[in-house]
């Protein structure tokens, strides 16, 4: 049977794609451009090539990012590879729309520091939007990608640790103050991206224990459709017996749960945990 075609996500993701690139390349062009550093990306690459090869950035962070974008295609899957493909086309265009609207575009703060700090800052948003909706930008994203699939190695190391390569290419071109620049930017946009994409993806082991215990059960599995496991749990004071709940949430899911506790149980006894990874056997059709 043929699956349907949902046209509307379709366009959502594009849409959300779309947007993802444009900060990227905007992070670029007005930050790592002017400060003349190379910061774990491809894009860096291409501005230390483009002092030896007499073409525009666009048309070089373009050859570099076909040439990654054949590996990332049979290595990483067809969606990551049409997701990929997308936004790797994306990126040089946008950033030949700001080489036309902009051209000879200075530096927006007039400090090399601080256009390496702005372009880490806004490029880990565009990234981890892209990594989130398992895509990247082309380039060094891949390998990263890549990295992270085979070696289960975190988003953010893998950056830094093929990052550096590219960094320490701007040694061959600028002062000893850029390549510095360059590894200290390529290191923090590694750990500033794994802190966007961990706080996204990070969940919470909520345990209670309360007298509503039937109400908040049902909340759980009905209003959230999660799953929640009941232990007996003993009071150390007056050996009472209770029934202790415990369900783990996304963020979303949690706001509703406390604030639904707040409302059933104000007295309900709470602790919270932050979970990372889960691995299990979803329920089909359980819902």
């Amino acid at each position: 049977m043929k699956k349907k075609i949902n046209y509307t996500e379709i366009m959502k993701e594009t849409g959300i794609l779309t947007v993802a690139v444009a900060i990227i390349a905007a992070a670029v062009y007005f930050f790592l451009v002017p400060s003349h550093a190379s910061v774990s990306s491809i894009s860096g690459l291409g501005i230390v090539l483009s002092n030896f090869i007499p073409l525009p950035l666009s048309v070089i962070t373009m050859i570099l990012n076909v040439v990654l974008l054949l590996i990332g295609f049979a290595t990483c899957g067809k969606e990551f590879g049409v997701k990929t493909v997308y936004t790797s086309v994306m990126l040089p265009v946008f950033l030949g729309l700001f080489e036309m609207l902009f051209p000879n575009f200075g530096s927006m703060t007039d400090s090399q520091e601080l256009d390496v700090l702005c372009y880490i800052l806004v490029v880990s948003v565009g990234l981890s939007i892209l990594f989130n909706r398992n895509a990247s930008s082309g380039g060094l994203d891949i390998v990263a990608k890549i990295m992270n699939k085979y070696l289960h190695m975190e988003l953010g190391r893998a950056m830094s640790l093929s990052g550096m390569c590219v960094a320490l290419s701007a040694a061959l071109v600028y002062d000893k103050k850029t390549v510095v620049l360059s590894i200290l930017g390529t290191y923090f946009n590694g750990i500033i991206l794994d802190h966007f994409i961990f706080d996204n993806n990070i969940k919470r082991r909520v345990c209670i224990i309360t007298k509503k215990e039937e109400e908040l059960r049902q909340f759980i599995t009905r209003d959230l459709h999660s799953g929640a496991t009941i232990y007996e749990a003993i009071g150390a004071y007056h050996f009472e017996k209770h029934n202790e709940i415990i369900t783990i949430v996304d963020k979303s899911e949690y706001q509703k749960l406390m604030k639904f506790i707040n409302e059933l149980d104000p007295k309900a006894f709470i602790t919270v945990y932050n979970v990372s990874s889960m691995k299990y056997q979803p329920k089909i059709g359980a819902f």
